[in-house]
């Protein structure tokens, strides 16, 4: 609310609300910016009125009566926060993830029709939706299997390729677009946080790809490119420290075979944001491409990790010794321009351009064949002798990491419960005081 000085206008995708602000809301902002600051200045303005509602929206779901798309716009609305209240099978939830189903359909609405990578499809009366994630009050977020667990009992799992080709409308994680000896795979996990199965099924994507085509483009999300593990799951794990240990050695597994990838050339894509192991995922790719507006957080220690993904490899063959600690250990984010002034990555476009770029940045990868040649020649040789140094990073890394997951006295542990439970720090961390 207030007084309007700058105002733009942006076609509403058909997706959740915060996707909106990530998206189209972020970019409109950063056009108006200079107008705004312009305005502010000279008092120019749009005096602006706010009135209550006189009507409460609807917020509830009416599954005897609302289509499939209506009950979509609905979760929608509310998603990401505060999500939209229900209940499913005798369970108080609010529902996240919402997702259209073409083909699967059954005779009772809400009755539940299968299961797929923690999400669940539920039957409305003129089709289906998948559900991703659900939040029991006073809890948190997870995959919808995980809070309804034996409640599912008899639901089968309804199974996909691994990297599904968007031929019809489904919920699905993985995805890839191949043009030219050129593929860009799509991974669209919930905020850009990595569960020990989703690491597992791209390694397997990635090692698939690799025999396809020539150059390989990391693409992340909708609206992340990646943030590295899911700290909910280990939250909610009775056994944190055994499910930690699994998830940072997937995605670990998933690191090294982006970098022992010596028959194609890399690409990380950072169209949208990353943090943690999210951004040394993308340091571990041959070329860094990022767009303008992209914020990165190249660190782990706010919640007392000290982090693997082969960082201390991918990071310190990028950046100078000193400006890689600082990122470790200041725990501040950085800009695309930052990052590239320090060698985190490689190449920026802008904002507008940004998809034509990549595109033409990846063709002229292939242009010239023997440059390829001698770009994949260098690299097997120099994988081949860095080998055992490689390697021998990332098992410094898990040495220090296990007690971190394993120790119940780790602060760790109090750091995630925080972060999981959104409680706000009661005073100004040490590294952002000046």
């Amino acid at each position: 609310g207030g007084d309007i000085y700058a105002s733009a206008e942006f076609d509403v995708r058909n997706t959740y609300k915060a996707s909106l602000y990530r998206n189209e809301v972020k970019e409109a902002f950063y056009k108006l910016l200079d107008t705004f600051f312009i305005n502010l200045k000279n008092d120019k303005k749009i005096p602006q009125t706010i009135n209550p509602l006189n009507k409460k929206p609807d917020l509830s779901i009416d599954w005897a009566k609302d289509t499939t798309i209506e009950i979509l716009k609905k979760i929608n609305t509310f998603d990401s926060f505060p999500g939209l209240k229900d209940e499913i099978l005798g369970l108080d939830v609010y529902l996240f993830g919402a997702w259209v189903e073409e083909r699967l359909c059954g005779s009772t609405p809400k009755e539940i029709l299968a299961k797929r990578d923690g999400a669940i499809c539920l039957a409305t009366i003129d089709g289906a939706l998948w559900i991703t994630h659900l939040k029991e009050p006073n809890r948190f977020k997870l995959p919808s299997t995980y809070v309804l667990k034996e409640r599912l009992k008899g639901i089968k799992e309804q199974r996909i390729p691994l990297i599904f080709d968007k031929s019809y409308k489904t919920f699905y994680e993985i995805s890839c677009d191949i043009e030219n000896d050129v593929a860009y795979l799509h991974f669209n996990f919930h905020n850009g946080a990595f569960r020990a199965e989703q690491c597992m099924r791209l390694k397997y994507a990635i090692e698939y790809l690799k025999e396809q085509v020539k150059v390989l483009v990391l693409m992340g999300g909708d609206d992340f490119f990646s943030n590295g593990i899911n700290l909910n799951i280990l939250e909610d794990s009775k056994k944190s420290g055994e499910d930690g240990w699994s998830t940072i050695n997937a995605i670990n597994d998933l690191v090294k075979s982006v970098i022992f990838s010596d028959e194609i050339i890399t690409v990380a894509s950072l169209s949208k944001n990353a943090g943690a192991g999210g951004v040394f995922l993308a340091s571990a790719c041959d070329y860094v491409v990022a767009r303008e507006d992209v914020v990165l957080n190249p660190h782990y220690k706010s919640l007392a990790l000290s982090g693997s993904e082969y960082h201390t490899y991918s990071l310190f063959k990028r950046v100078q010794k000193h400006e890689a600690k600082k990122l470790l250990e200041n725990c501040l984010p950085i800009s695309a321009s930052k990052a590239k002034s320090i060698g985190l990555v490689d190449v920026i476009y802008q904002l507008q351009s940004y998809k034509d770029d990549l595109k033409n940045f990846c063709k002229n990868l292939l242009i010239d064949e023997n440059k390829f040649d001698d770009f994949i020649w260098d690299k097997e040789e120099y994988l081949e002798e860095h080998k055992e140094f490689i390697e021998k990073c990332k098992e410094m890394e898990i040495d220090v990491m296990h007690p971190e997951f394993w120790q119940e006295e780790s602060e760790f542990h109090k750091l995630r419960y925080e972060f999981v439970y959104k409680i706000c720090p009661t005073q100004t961390p040490l590294s952002l005081k000046v």
